[in-house]
């Protein structure tokens, strides 16, 4: 997705630079895209932790105030399965796309189930067990962050996420029950192929994989999943995993 900034700064970019978190699973797929081209970037690291990504100039990049952004050449795009869809259409070589439409379509739907789960189960679960008690905001920065923050979507989860203690049960609870569901799916394709669109690593891994690693660090039970584990662990060993993941996030 690209978006008109209101901080014509970035405008003057030129390359690759991207906008991102260590901890944060959307950057974490990204920068593992980039590995994955040998694409050279600029890094604009933003610590999530002292809400650096809370101001004036950096909503004026992303209007909700999220990570990642990708500007090339001065053009902002938002919203991380987009972008690595971008970047792969942009810089083909090697191709991180299946090459039957058939297939390209089952790692589209991969990549939109990706998103339509980030907030209400993936940051529901993480926020409540970890990441909450991490970025916690005092009045101060809640009246701050309330002042930039215009999507009533966010402005609701912030509500109930950064009281410190993590949202309702049932947010919660729904949101275990929707991430077991969809690993119950990933296994069986991974129980079927060795990758989650048949036999050649795609986007659709890229964009799981981190999801897989930070519900690690909040104790979802992937010992019921020796197929997630064991692909898991392939891309583990790749190099787009060590230097997009594992450089910035040791361990979530």
């Amino acid at each position: 997705m690209i978006v008109k900034p209101t901080n014509r700064t970035v405008a003057e970019l030129k390359g690759l630079h991207l906008f991102h978190a260590d901890i944060s699973n959307c950057s974490m797929r990204v920068r593992m895209t980039l590995k994955e081209k040998n694409l050279p970037w600029t890094s604009h690291h933003l610590d999530l932790r002292k809400k650096e990504q809370v101001t004036p100039q950096y909503f004026g990049i992303h209007p909700k105030g999220l990570v990642p952004t990708l500007v090339h050449d001065g053009v902002v795009h938002i919203e991380s399965n987009e972008i690595i869809e971008y970047l792969d259409e942009t810089f083909p070589d090697p191709p991180l796309q299946p090459k039957a439409e058939h297939e390209r379509e089952v790692m589209r739907e991969w990549l939109r189930t990706a998103t339509d789960i980030h907030l209400p189960a993936v940051k529901t679960l993480i926020y409540t067990r970890k990441i909450g008690k991490v970025l916690h905001k005092n009045e101060e920065e809640d009246a701050k962050y309330r002042s930039l923050q215009r999507d009533p979507e966010l402005l609701a989860f912030h509500t109930l996420a950064s009281t410190g203690i993590g949202l309702p049960k049932e947010n919660v609870d729904g949101a275990e029950k929707t991430l077991l569901r969809l690993f119950d799916r990933v296994e069986e394709e991974l129980s079927q192929h060795q990758w989650l669109v048949g036999d050649k690593f795609s986007l659709a891994d890229i964009s799981w994989v981190p999801l897989h690693f930070t519900l690690i660090g909040v104790g979802f039970p992937f010992e019921r999943y020796p197929y997630v584990s064991a692909w898991a662990d392939a891309i583990r060993e790749r190099p787009s995993f060590q230097e997009g993941i594992l450089k910035w996030c040791a361990k979530f």
